[in-house]
């Protein structure tokens, strides 16, 4: 052998300050310089996050006993095993989730979940912008400061400013800035957990909630948390090199959202009973201690633009996805456009906790099915993609009949529609209650049924057309292999 071939070759460094440049194109070999472990933190700066807490308290104010919430909170963190299993296609593709979607439903077929998709990423951006605006209020009026809507707007302005950065130079500038965030608010948890155990009342509550209320709050736990991000995890996962193992990247993605918001929803719910005003993110200081009011307000600020910065980064990814013709940069600014408009409407005429339960619930309703379709196919084909069909305008291996894998659609639509047979939103808008739901006590298991009918129907119509793509694919790995290395 000789010495130059025992040479690694050097791969650049992205810049931190500089745009992202890549959008939804294939992440070229050299490029991939990110590690699981940076993977993993990059999570957890995103998922060490107020907002969990106040799931946490939300869940057990629906009626459960502090046991039954520990219970569903354990449970319900198991999803976060979705974020792993989503996250591996991601390097070897060197794309994102709803790019590597096209495989599964077709080039044109694909845009049905990415719209989905891409609603969802603007509910949860909408979502965190509010928050902000929120919990700036309750610093201003802490202060002695009347807030009117004008000084709302202003407020949202501010935070639109702000949440636009990162998002906007991409990747890079959001792995390195969450690393940094988790290491700052892993001790302002331990400072939290150690103001709120020795006041925790758990033998004050004694409710036993029902089935229904079981499955509510259990559907908080995984729409919030594991299942509601699978859709992005190759995202940001694409950036990891193509030979990393895969049980590393499962294993990082997995555990840097499941750690912390096991962590703080179990501080959560110790903390509603110390003050059930932890269920409003204004409300949470009370629960600590009254010095611990601006500590806790400057620290939780950056933590939800970090989460809101996820959102923005993917449903860019998500409009391009959708055929958009704009830059990665660019879809940054509508989305942010229209993310801010939608939440003016909901500070100044919405009911926030009640849209928030309703979004998360109808939510499961596409996501579930499409997570188990989208792994039933990545088993099927053993994590073998064609890349360069998968980005194909037109033509190649994934084309199907016109742009549109039928049968697909087909899993997708019917197992939503089982899924809304057993949905319970009662409490929400708008109003419905499957029937198999009314036959069960009003329980919810619309998103294990739609799962499980996803996963189902669409092996059984397709296992034997991707089996026989499996034979014509050559994955991006092997077209490398065989490429000589420059000298």
């Amino acid at each position: 052998m000789s010495v130059d071939a025992t040479i690694r070759p050097v791969r650049p460094r992205r810049r931190l300050f500089k745009p992202e440049e890549r959008g939804i194109e294939i992440i070229p070999a050299a490029e991939q310089t990110m590690t699981p472990i940076g993977l993993f933190w990059m999570w957890a700066g995103a998922i060490f996050n107020v907002e969990f807490l106040v799931y946490g308290a939300l869940i057990i104010s629906f009626g459960l006993s502090f046991y039954q919430a520990v219970g569903i909170i354990l449970i319900g963190n198991l999803a976060y095993l979705a974020v792993g299993a989503a996250s591996i296609q991601g390097p070897k593709t060197g794309t994102t989730a709803m790019v590597i979607g096209r495989a599964v439903f077709g080039r044109k077929g694909n845009n049905v979940p990415s719209f989905f998709n891409w609603i969802t990423q603007e509910g949860y951006e909408v979502l965190g912008l509010v928050l902000v605006v929120l919990l700036t209020t309750s610093m201003f009026e802490k202060a002695g400061v009347s807030v009117g809507n004008p000084l709302k707007i202003g407020i949202l302005a501010g935070a639109v400013l702000i949440q636009f950065v990162l998002p906007f130079l991409g990747h890079d500038a959001i792995e390195k800035t969450l690393r940094y965030l988790s290491y700052i608010f892993i001790p302002v948890f331990i400072v939290m957990a150690v103001l709120v155990i020795p006041h925790v009342k758990i033998a004050a509550l004694h409710q036993h909630a029902s089935w229904q209320l079981l499955t509510s709050a259990l559907i908080v736990i995984v729409s919030a948390g594991g299942l509601g991000w699978t859709e992005n995890a190759n995202d940001y996962s694409r950036y990891i090199p193509a030979t990393t193992s895969k049980a590393k990247i499962f294993g990082a993605a997995t555990l840097g959202g499941m750690i912390p918001s096991i962590l703080l929803e179990l501080l959560g719910a110790a903390a509603f009973t110390v003050s059930p005003k932890v269920t409003a993110i204004t409300g949470v200081p009370s629960s600590f201690a009254t010095w611990f009011f601006w500590p806790f307000v400057i620290l939780a600020l950056p933590q939800l633009f970090s989460i809101g910065t996820m959102d923005l980064y993917s449903a860019g990814m998500t409009l391009q996805a959708l055929g958009v013709r704009l830059k990665r940069t660019m879809t940054i600014v509508v989305n942010m456009a229209i993310a801010a408009a939608v939440a003016l409407l909901v500070i100044l005429k919405g009911n926030l906790y009640n849209d928030l339960s309703g979004f998360l619930n109808y939510t499961l309703v596409w996501l579930a099915p499409w997570f188990a379709i989208y792994f039933t196919d990545y088993l099927l084909r053993r994590g073998r993609y064609d890349s360069k069909a998968l980005v194909a305008e037109e033509g190649g291996l994934y084309w199907r009949n016109g742009g549109f894998n039928v049968k697909a659609l087909v899993a997708l639509i019917v197992a939503m529609v089982g899924g809304v047979m057993w949905i319970n939103a009662s409490s929400y808008v708008p109003s419905y209650i499957g029937p198999i739901s009314k036959a069960t006590g009003g329980s919810d298991f619309s998103w294990v049924v739609a799962m499980v009918l996803g996963a189902g129907i669409y092996y059984v119509l397709q296992a034997r057309d991707v089996r026989h793509e499996v034979t014509m694919t050559t994955d991006r790995v092997e077209v490398e292999a065989k490429v000589p290395a420059a000298a």
